[in-house]
């Protein structure tokens, strides 16, 4: 296989969250592709978020493209200059108030859509979290704050309660972990 190639690039729009841009592309067999639609977007990061009493911390808000509200693990987009730790640290203080001395531990890093979308997300697990202040959130954004056992949340996921898909890997990743470094742990006694 063979990548394809730009041969025109055009941006629609230019906005602080993302940027549209409408690019012509050849193939590699020579069939041209007139309007393919690329989303640029900043990074994102999100978190499992783990409590000292092994609680996730869940923040519920409404997204207006799916027309509900949503309990979701903490997440955020890469401000400029900052790594992928510090994104993730900043979103967990301003949506929650929650913080942690413990270095956040990277799950993953994944393409969101490649066939639409330029960015990544990256998943950490943070452990030992606690509150420390008040949410410091946007005019745009009211989040509640839930915390909810560790042990409920893959029934919630069955049920249909916890359904944007990047919490539901998070966790998935999380546990996995989990798992792992209760096994390491107890083969080292």
């Amino acid at each position: 296989m063979e990548k394809w190639k730009t041969i025109k690039s055009e941006y629609h729009f230019k906005t602080p969250f993302g940027n549209l841009r409408k690019d012509m592309c050849q193939l590699p067999n020579g069939a041209i592709i007139e309007d393919y639609f690329v989303h640029e977007y900043e990074d994102w990061v999100n978190a499992i978020v783990l409590t000292e009493d092994k609680r996730v911390v869940f923040v519920e808000q409404y997204r207006h493209p799916g027309e509900g509200f949503y309990l979701e693990i903490p997440a955020g987009k890469i401000e400029v200059g900052e790594s992928h730790e510090e994104g993730i640290l900043r979103e967990l203080r301003e949506e929650t108030g929650f913080i942690s001395t413990t270095k956040p531990i990277k799950l993953g890093e994944f393409m969101i859509n490649p066939a639409t979308q330029t960015n990544r997300i990256v998943t950490f697990l943070i452990l030992d979290a606690f509150k420390e202040c008040e949410q410091e959130l946007d005019e745009t954004e009211e989040i509640e704050v839930k915390l909810i056992s560790f042990d409920l949340i893959e029934e919630m996921i069955q049920e249909q309660k916890i359904t944007q898909l990047f919490s539901v890997s998070a966790y998935y990743m999380a546990k996995n972990m989990l798992n792992k470094s209760i096994v390491l742990s107890s083969e080292k006694r």
